[in-house]
């Protein structure tokens, strides 16, 4: 039988608030992750700081198999500003999407055909 999905506590999406409110020293930064929102997980982004050679890279990647689209090099710093970064704005764009979806969004208080 079909059943819905559930979301598991791991996959419970934290406030953009928290998100932004992440201290990471440099020799944290190898491996930092942070993972967008979203109902399924084939369709949910992650954001990975890694060390290379010549800095740190982030790592893009959608759902578990995609190839990673990388960012870089950069400073320790940079690269946990840009996992940060790109998981708040995607959990702003979320939930957004989320209240147009459920009639609590910008074009909620519009009436029929006014778009």
């Amino acid at each position: 039988m079909d059943q819905p999905e559930t979301v598991k506590p791991a996959d419970k999406v934290p406030s953009a608030k928290k998100a932004a409110a992440t201290v990471v020293t440099s020799d944290q930064a190898d491996g930092y992750t942070k993972v967008g929102p979203g109902p399924i997980s084939a369709i949910r982004f992650r954001w990975t700081a890694r060390r290379g050679d010549d800095g740190y890279y982030v790592d893009e990647t959608v759902g578990p198999t995609s190839i990673a689209v990388s960012s870089g090099p950069m400073s320790a710093e940079a690269a946990v500003k840009t996992v940060d970064t790109r998981a708040r704005e995607a959990i702003e764009r979320f939930e957004a999407l989320k209240n147009e979806m459920t009639g609590k969004g910008p074009f909620a208080a519009l009436g029929p055909g006014e778009t």
